[in-house]
């Protein structure tokens, strides 16, 4: 299987989930985390 950049969306937000859900207290470092690498994927960086 390959991963491409359709993939990366739901397993990023997986991934800062179950973080959330370990440590609350980095819940702002994996929200900003989150949108700069959307915002990076979005404006095609990454292929």
């Amino acid at each position: 299987m390959t991963i491409t950049i359709a993939h990366l969306q739901p397993i990023i937000a997986l991934a800062a989930g179950i973080l959330i859900l370990i440590m609350p207290r980095l819940l702002n470092f994996i929200v900003a985390i989150y949108l700069i690498a959307i915002g990076l994927l979005g404006l095609g960086l990454f292929r």
